[in-house]
């Protein structure tokens, strides 16, 4: 069987910013992820929505991109092996024909007392959050070496500000804000690496209410955050000029200001 050759996308019907552009979205199709994928998309940029167990979420999420009038594919990915890392980046290659945005959103929290955190929890936080990034950053690099891209981590206030009950996941998050520094030192000047790092924006599904309260009164600003705060930070990555990689953008309301 011959191999297949890239498919070329057209380009979008809009003006936007990143009319033609091609992003892979890591947990692209639900929370974040999927309003950073739409924010993208709004802007004619074409995308690769990844999923692991959200099928029916990505479906959804790629027919909401095509309706804004670009192209979109769902793939399933388990971001902690390398095969399918380097499957999803070939594959959306192969889909769209280039790629020009990474956008390495893909994530898991939950609590881990000290007492009670066993190596299982500790590998699965760190794969997940860490080592997937490193591994995209790693194939989609190598992809982008030769035209030029862009990468976006997204990284939590939790990287800076330690959280007794969730010390694997601070761990991951504050590797993954020296990860971008180092790969943005390690790929330039063809490939920019930057990092969101939200605050309090969307809590995980079931998080107590009192202690959403309490996380509110600790936001200067004396609110949450949107996904649309987010979306907006990854989109001024996306289009900001190419001589600023290496940084760190907080979306949280002035508390890493304090």
């Amino acid at each position: 069987m011959k191999p297949q050759r890239p498919r070329r996308v057209k380009q979008s019907t809009g003006g936007g910013r990143l009319n033609g552009q091609v992003a892979l979205v890591t947990g692209g199709a639900i929370r974040l992820g999927r309003a950073i994928s739409l924010a993208l998309a709004r802007e004619g940029c074409h995308v690769a929505v990844n999923y692991l167990r959200s099928k029916p979420a990505a479906l959804a999420t790629a027919s909401e991109i095509r309706a804004l009038g670009v192209e979109a594919a769902a793939i399933r990915a388990d971001l902690t092996s390398p095969a399918d890392v380097k499957r999803l980046v070939a594959g959306t290659v192969r889909r769209f024909g280039r790629l020009d945005l990474l956008v390495n959103n893909a994530g898991i929290f939950f609590r881990t007392p000290l007492g009670e955190t066993t190596p299982a929890q500790w590998d699965r936080l760190l794969g997940v959050n860490l080592r997937g990034p490193f591994l995209l950053s790693q194939a989609a690099g190598r992809v982008m070496e030769r035209s030029g891209g862009r990468i976006v981590n997204i990284g939590d206030v939790g990287g800076v500000r330690a959280w007794p009950s969730y010390i694997p996941y601070c761990v991951s998050k504050a590797g993954l804000l020296m990860l971008t520094r180092a790969l943005a030192l390690a790929l330039t000047p063809r490939i920019q690496v930057n990092c969101v790092a939200p605050g309090a924006v969307l809590p995980p599904e079931g998080f107590p209410e009192h202690l959403r309260r309490r996380l509110r009164r600790e936001v200067p600003m004396g609110r949450e955050g949107d996904p649309a705060d987010v979306a907006s930070a990854v989109l001024f990555f996306a289009t900001a000029p190419s001589y600023i990689t290496g940084q760190v953008l907080f979306v949280d309301g002035g508390v890493t200001a304090r």
